[in-house]
């Protein structure tokens, strides 16, 4: 008991004493100090007193696909430091292939008594994916906010950056480089931001008498290795110029099959990706890319979620934030075949 007294007083900043009279419901401690030892006793492991553990700790879930793609850390910094600045403390699960799922982080963030809890890229995403998990959250009343699109028939307050807009931006400013073979390497079918992507490129594809159909399009997952099959097999089976990508990590990929292939980008290919995560200024060529506004993105994420967790009437709708395109060294202006020959 003493041991665990003076590592949550060395935690928190306070003596022992002060750490024993919040364990035991005593006068004579401010709330403010009182959160802050129950917050510390969660953060460290130890169980509250069993009148003590009807409450929610001072915790909040962020629940991340992976670490690998540079956006999700970037994100995890920004919705940290905005739950730190309100009193909370982020409790970071990062799902791995073969490791604990979801649903099952789910689980632990609830035996932690969690005020609520930030899904980023998870199963709501993925129409063909089980969402019972959701449904619990909702039937205990916890509080939680996605991040990016959901599934139809979800009902969840939502901070999305807008996949149609940031489509339409990509096909843009190929075209005004006087690209019109264009290739698209998306996400998996059933991802909801990927079908998103794919809606508005078909949407201007007809406007623009642009084709977006049959070998012109690959769904593949979200990694380089990916990007590099891809982006090859749009290669050998179609003439496209340019590719759109669906994440920075797939449009590296993208260049890497080019190079294989003996082609250049952007002097034979243009490329351009998506997010604008970390370093795409300092790989070569530069990447030219949509870039996600994860910093009013991830503020916006936290207000809704302190909404909920205030029990204020809290909003279900869906937040669409503008993406912006970032022009880089990996698009220039198309080259006719012939111009390529004589080179």
């Amino acid at each position: 008991m003493s041991r665990r007294l003076a590592e949550v007083a060395r935690k928190v900043g306070v003596s022992e004493a002060t750490v024993s009279r919040v364990l035991n419901e005593k006068p004579g401690v401010s709330e403010t100090t009182r959160n802050a030892v129950l917050t510390a006793l969660d953060v460290l492991g130890y169980e509250r007193p069993s009148s003590l553990r009807g409450e929610r700790a001072r915790l909040v879930g962020l629940v991340l696909p992976e670490l690998q793609n540079p956006i999700f850390p970037a994100f995890a910094e920004v919705v940290s430091g905005a739950l730190a600045q309100n009193g909370y403390t982020p409790v970071l699960c990062t799902q791995t292939t073969g490791g604990i799922s979801e649903a099952d982080y789910v689980d632990l963030l609830l035996s932690q008594r969690v005020s609520g809890v930030v899904f980023s890229g998870g199963a709501y995403a993925e129409t063909d994916a089980s969402h019972e998990h959701y449904d619990r959250l909702t039937e205990l009343g916890l509080p939680f906010v996605f991040v990016n699109a959901l599934a139809e028939g979800l009902d969840v307050a939502t901070v999305s950056c807008d996949d149609a807009v940031a489509m339409e931006q990509a096909l843009v400013h190929l075209h005004q480089l006087g690209h019109t073979q264009i290739g698209l390497i998306l996400g998996p079918k059933d991802h909801v931001p990927s079908q998103r992507k794919y809606q508005a490129a078909l949407r201007w594809g007809a406007a623009n008498d642009v084709d977006f159909t049959g070998s012109r399009v690959i769904h593949s997952l979200y990694s380089l290795e990916a990007g590099q099959v891809a982006a090859t097999r749009l290669l050998q089976k179609t003439d496209a110029t340019a590719f759109v990508c669906a994440s920075d990590l797939l449009a590296l990929g993208a260049i890497r099959a080019v190079r294989r292939a003996g082609l250049r980008v952007p002097a034979d290919v243009s490329v351009v990706g998506y997010d604008d995560s970390a370093l795409m200024n300092a790989v070569e060529p530069p990447l030219t890319t949509i870039r996600q506004p994860i910093e009013t993105m991830g503020r916006m994420v936290v207000e809704l979620l302190l909404r909920q967790i205030g029990e204020d009437s809290a909003t279900r709708d869906e937040f669409l934030f503008e993406p912006e395109l970032v022009v880089r060294g990996s698009t220039a202006p198309m080259r006719t075949r012939s111009a390529r020959k004589r080179e």
